[in-house]
């Protein structure tokens, strides 16, 4: 199933990804960062690891791991979380909790286009990419 977000996808289009970093607690300077980026995720599966690779001309993040096993993860703006990763319905499915909080990052794939859906409370932020 993982199969599917296998590749190189380029970021084409972004909504509400400012007030998503405002919710997540990311500072003015790193949001204005944040919003001129259009990164690019690659993905790709070896046996039952999982990696995705984010690249950009600010910071290039890596991130491995097992569907269904939680793991320590640092993100891109410096958070310690515990992040759970599966599929459901055919979606990716990245959980980061940390201090109480917690985000969902859900991937879902459509051909050649792949839809990146940030959710924090009551806050919800998409981000469109195309398979390069």
């Amino acid at each position: 199933m993982v199969e599917a977000f296998v590749g190189t996808w380029n970021l084409k289009e972004s909504e509400n990804f400012d007030d998503y970093m405002k919710e997540l607690g990311v500072g003015f300077a790193t949001r204005k960062v944040g919003n001129l980026t259009k990164p690019t995720t690659i993905i790709c599966v070896d046996g039952d690891k999982v990696t995705v690779k984010t690249q950009s001309t600010i910071k290039n993040t890596e991130l491995s791991f097992k569907l269904g096993e939680e793991f320590d993860e640092t993100t891109a703006d410096d958070r310690k979380v515990k992040s759970l990763v599966t599929i459901e319905d055919g979606k990716l499915v990245h959980v980061q909790k940390w201090d109480g909080k917690e985000t969902t990052l859900v991937r879902e794939v459509d051909g050649n286009k792949l839809t990146l859906t940030l959710t924090i409370g009551g806050v919800v932020s998409k981000r469109h990419y195309e398979k390069a």
